[in-house]
């Protein structure tokens, strides 16, 4: 995280960064840390937070059921607590409209089950960034240990959460590169264009610029 003197109380944007496994976003998250100041607040994802803490990862449709409930909630209290602290920038590691691509059954059923709509929750966020699902050939792999679709499955789930989100005013979609960094300076100019100007000028502008190279995952 780069050094910021700035104090301003900043007008805070709630932005989600989503995608299918495999998009590369752990990586892009990595990036983002080292390339932006204090003010741009990344929240850890809701999912690897419960699964990787033991939550039980069952296939059936009521422990799926139960598993997207969990998320939701932990997503929304994730998002109090930075709400809390003076930031420009609150990412979000998927948003609260992402658990619809993973619920079993129609989406009617999910919002009702969580106790909110599809309107309250686009409002929720100013900016949506989606990372593609690459392809085999484009470095889809198994890095991290939480990651269990095959290719397929993972191209079928991104193109769920791509329909759960595609009512959102301010979507923007990075394709799927063979080069790595190229999709991820796509999305690090996504996102500085979205911090305020204070903030912007300890930002790194471009990804040859990191201070480390960090691998796709």
């Amino acid at each position: 995280m780069i050094d910021c003197a700035c104090k301003t109380v900043h007008h805070r944007k709630r932005i989600v960064l989503t995608g299918g496994p495999g998009a590369g976003k752990t990586a892009l998250l990595a990036l983002i840390k080292q390339s932006f100041c204090k003010h741009v607040e990344v929240l850890p994802e809701a999912a690897s937070v419960l699964f990787g803490g033991g939550f039980p990862r069952d296939e059936d449709a009521t422990c799926r059921r139960a598993a997207q409930r969990a998320i939701f909630h932990v997503q929304r209290e994730l998002e109090t607590v930075a709400d809390n602290h003076n930031v420009a920038i609150v990412l979000c590691d998927r948003g609260t409209i992402d658990g619809l691509a993973y619920w079993p059954g129609e989406a009617a059923e999910y919002w009702s089950a969580v106790g909110t709509t599809i309107e309250a929750e686009l409002a929720r966020y100013h900016t949506v960034i989606h990372l593609r699902t690459p392809r085999v050939d484009h470095g889809y792999n198994h890095q991290n240990p939480l990651r269990t679709e095959s290719p397929d499955a993972a191209a079928a789930t991104d193109a769920r959460i791509d329909a759960a989100w595609s009512q959102h005013p301010r979507r923007f979609v990075v394709e799927s590169s063979a080069d790595f960094l190229d999709k991820a300076a796509q999305a690090l100019a996504l996102l500085r264009n979205e911090v305020p100007e204070c903030c912007r000028k300890h930002s790194v502008s471009s990804v040859d610029d990191r201070p480390g190279k960090v691998s796709a995952g």
